[in-house]
């Protein structure tokens, strides 16, 4: 990765306009061709720089305003059999290991988006079943005051 790459990653990450040409701003900014923008960005994402680039939708704007981190107590020797089930699931966006807390017994998080509290409580009952696990918590979200992606 060189200035240029970290430049596009900087130019890039808050967002690109839609518009036909979304990066003939930066590529003048920069003195290079729109393809070479193209180009550096698919080597970064080939080199696993960045990766993925893509769109995100902002889900409250759609309705999604359920939000619930699951929180589990799972046997530690189960915790890489029990993670791989969470993880498939397509309503969990992120399932991570994290470790326990004096008095905070759970050790595995799960994060469920849907349009009810019903349908995430719903989903967490089902992974419930899936893996056994009967020890858990869905913690709802009340406000959002910030939510970004890492920043170069």
């Amino acid at each position: 990765m060189d200035d240029i790459d970290e430049k596009i990653i900087k130019m890039t990450q808050n967002g690109i306009p839609l518009k036909r040409s979304p990066f003939a701003d930066i590529a003048g900014e920069l003195g290079i061709t729109e393809q070479e923008i193209i180009d550096r960005l698919k080597k970064m994402k080939e080199e696993e720089v960045i990766r993925r680039f893509g769109a995100s939708i902002g889900h409250r704007d759609i309705g999604i305003v359920a939000n619930a981190m699951c929180v589990w107590n799972v046997p530690d020797e189960r915790t890489e059999e029990v993670g791989t089930i969470m993880a498939g699931f397509p309503e969990v966006t992120h399932c991570y290991e994290r470790p326990r807390a004096p008095g905070w017994d759970y050790n595995l998080f799960t994060m469920v988006h849907s349009y009810t509290r019903e349908d995430c409580e719903e989903v967490a009952s089902r992974i419930s079943e899936a893996t056994s696990i009967k020890d858990y918590k869905l913690l709802f979200s009340d406000r959002e005051f910030k939510k970004t992606g890492v920043r170069l």
